[in-house]
Order: structure tokens, then C-alpha cells, then sequence
């Protein structure tokens, strides 16, 4: 398979369609190799609009709702990020290339390790895997610019808003199987929250989602 090729294919019939143009975005969708995050028996699927299974009932999520998401936080180079879902650590690769930091939280010992290794191999260094339940109340530390939830929620838990800085943002999947939709949530100030939906789409649910508390924004 002609990875280039195939790479070249997805930014313009895939991403370019959804309105992902922004130039340093598309450039890092050239630099981050997606199919060194997929497993071997998938590569063939890296770049396709579909979601790549990892096992252990993860997925990639498929690479428009990515691009969108990352989109629409506007990484800056200082932000400091937290991802909850560290899957293969695509996402956290991408983020990388365009921030300070990257904290990726993965609460399956095996997809942990993965990511470990997927990003040691593409060469990727500002991101650190934690083996945790991102979900729980005590699993985080300190505040940050940008949350990334990689996988759906059914609510916005109150405890991972109070981790986002003063005009931070977070993008995630909210909703259940009857209806989903990316969201946009703004931190405006110590108190309040307000939340953007962005685009419908379907996800598979991060694991303990259930138990999730709410914020009412």
C-alpha cells in the first residue's frame, strides 16, 4: 500500500471537505504518520473514514472527527493539554506537533503500553502516557489549556471541567446511542461553562462512562 498516497487522498477527500484548511493543521496531518498507530492487521484501513479497532473495545476515531476536533480547539504552542482515551496515541501525536505539552490518560495496561511504543517509534516527544481511570475524580493533577475527551461521554463530568484553566477548552463526544455530537465547552470564568455543539457524529463510549457525574452549564 502506497501510505503517501493514501495520506494524500484522506486530507483532500476527507479533511479539506469538512472544512479543515487551516494550513499548520493540514501540514501536521502530512508529518504525523497515522499508520504507525494502527495495528499491523488494520494498516490497510489507516486512512479510510471509518474507525480502526484497537482492541480491547477501543477504536480510532476515524480521521475527519479528529481533524475537526483538534480544529476546533486552536492549539497554541503554550498550551498545556490533557487527553482522556489514549487509544493508540494518534491523537496525542497530532496535538504534539502543536503544543507545549501533551498529559494522554489510558486505563487499558495494554493500549498504554501501545502508545508508549507507537509514539517512541514516529519519534514524538512531548507527550506522556499515565495508566489511570481518566474518568476518576483523583486521577488528574494541576489545570490545563485544552481537554480532549477521545470517546464519548453520555454527560460532561463537572470534575474534568474544574481542571481547565480560565478560557480554556475542551472538545468531546457527548450524548448516547440515540444521538451524539461533538462539543465545544469554553471555561469563561472560575464559575461557568458554556458549550458549542459542532457536528453529530457516533463513537464508542470511553470505559467507566457511566459513571460519570454531570456539569450544569
Amino acid at each position: 500500500m502506497n501510505f503517501d498516497k493514501a495520506r494524500f487522498n484522506m486530507i483532500e477527500q476527507q479533511i479539506r471537505t469538512w472544512q479543515v484548511l487551516a494550513p499548520d493543521m493540514i501540514d501536521t496531518l502530512f508529518a504525523v504518520k497515522r499508520e504507525l498507530f494502527a495495528p499491523a492487521r488494520y494498516r490497510n484501513l489507516a486512512f479510510a473514514e471509518t474507525e480502526v479497532p484497537l482492541g480491547h473495545g477501543a477504536h480510532m476515531l476515524s480521521p475527519g472527527v479528529e481533524a475537526r476536533m483538534i480544529n476546533a480547539l486552536k492549539l497554541k504552542r503554550t498550551d498545556r493539554v490533557l487527553e482522556i482515551g489514549t487509544g493508540s496515541g494518534y491523537m496525542a501525536a497530532l496535538m504534539a506537533a502543536k503544543v507545549h505539552h501533551v498529559d494522554t490518560i489510558e486505563i487499558v495496561p495494554e493500549l498504554a503500553a501501545t502508545a508508549r511504543a507507537n509514539l517512541k517509534t514516529a519519534g514524538v516527544s512531548k507527550v506522556d502516557v499515565k495508566l489511570a481511570d481518566g474518568l476518576a475524580a483523583d486521577a488528574i493533577e494541576g489545570s490545563y489549556d485544552v481537554i480532549v475527551l477521545s470517546g464519548a461521554l453520555p454527560l460532561v463530568p463537572n470534575h474534568l471541567t474544574a481542571h481547565l484553566k480560565v478560557g480554556g477548552r475542551m472538545v468531546g463526544i457527548i450524548g448516547d446511542e440515540a444521538k451524539m455530537e461533538v462539543q465545544l465547552i469554553l471555561r469563561t470564568s472560575e464559575s461557568a461553562c458554556t458549550a458549542t455543539p459542532l457536528f453529530e457524529t457516533v463513537a464508542p463510549m470511553l470505559k467507566n462512562a457511566a459513571a460519570t457525574s454531570t456539569f450544569q452549564l
